[in-house]
């Protein structure tokens, strides 16, 4: 699970519901800062999580990485519900828990989400003006933008298909059936909510190697198409980082640039890979770098050439002409 710092299982409870967490805890007493972490659409913590906090560990920055209601080793049925209002609360919970801590620094919690988990944590620090820094990976920041494009990579067959599955499963949902499901990932062509050439091979690189296809309950595709999480750019007062995949096929790039360009406090780091890349090998490594950086900064205070900030080479930043 981790190379470098010792893990600490926990929990806290989401509107009466176990979360199940882990504690990433610095070397040496605290209190210490810390940032909170869930994963994106489908995701649960051992799904390459681990990587991002134990760098954010090593450097000072305490981490806590949770399991949504409903996901991974979390409480809630049923299972493998993704809904936006429930993500939301837990990532709420998971902030008040914790600031509770006696080894933290309640003055110095950020938030850090990775694509669908990014509009989670832009809604929580527009909400809280405690938040003390928020980090964006790879993000989702537009629903409607993140259908639009979808469409344009889906038939209009498949795409009926997923409209009569949000449909069946609202009824469902309504008149309190078991839900109505459909593949998270599947192949180009196939009815499934993400069909890029990526995303099925994607999503089975960063998820243990015992897990099963997912499938989930197809309401959510009503809430993606109402959610616009980038609305609340403005409202985040707190160091925002953005980094954006340039070649990023799943996750809208213009609305994460539109997000780092409208928060007060806003930065954005492009890269020249593709939305999972962030998760192994040289993108993890420039991704993770540069985020465990920006925490040492605003949560520690560590200068920018002290933080290793100042090569920005090898990256594309704040630059509109890359916008899609």
């Amino acid at each position: 699970m981790s190379n470098g710092r010792p893990v600490v299982e926990a929990s806290f409870l989401s509107q009466g519901l176990r979360c199940a967490a882990w504690w990433f805890w610095p070397a040496g007493p605290g209190p210490h800062p810390c940032v909170v972490m869930a994963h994106g659409f489908g995701g649960i913590r051992t799904a390459q999580l681990a990587g991002f906090a134990d760098r954010f560990a090593r450097a000072g920055v305490a981490a806590l990485v949770f399991d949504y209601r409903h996901f991974g080793d979390s409480d809630g049925q049923p299972r493998d519900l993704v809904d936006i209002q429930v993500q939301r609360d837990d990532y709420r919970a998971a902030v008040a828990f914790a600031r509770a801590d006696q080894s933290v620094d309640s003055r110095r919690v950020a938030v850090w989400g990775t694509s669908f988990s990014s509009g989670h944590v832009l809604a929580v620090a527009a909400e809280d003006r405690n938040i003390a820094a928020a980090v964006l990976t790879n993000p989702y920041v537009d629903g409607p933008a993140a259908l639009a494009k979808a469409r344009g990579m889906t038939s209009l067959p498949s795409q009926l298909k997923l409209l009569w599955a949000w449909l069946h499963d609202e009824m469902n949902w309504m008149f309190q059936r078991e839900p109505h499901r459909v593949d998270l990932t599947g192949p180009p062509g196939s009815v499934a909510l993400f069909t890029t050439p990526d995303a099925q091979p994607g999503f089975v690189s960063i998820m243990p190697a015992t897990t099963r296809p997912l499938r989930i309950p197809a309401r959510i595709i009503g809430q993606i198409a109402r959610d616009r999480p980038a609305h609340h750019a403005a409202r985040v007062r707190c160091p925002l980082l953005v980094a954006v995949c340039e070649h990023d096929r799943i996750a809208p790039v213009g609305a994460a640039q539109r997000v780092a360009r409208a928060a007060r406090l806003g930065e954005l780091r492009s890269y020249p890979i593709e939305h999972f890349d962030v998760f192994t090998g040289p993108g993890f490594e420039q991704v993770s770098d540069d985020q465990t950086n920006f925490l040492r900064c605003v949560l520690l205070g560590a200068t920018a050439d002290t933080a290793g900030r100042g090569d920005r080479s090898n990256r594309s930043v704040d630059d509109p002409a890359r916008e899609r």
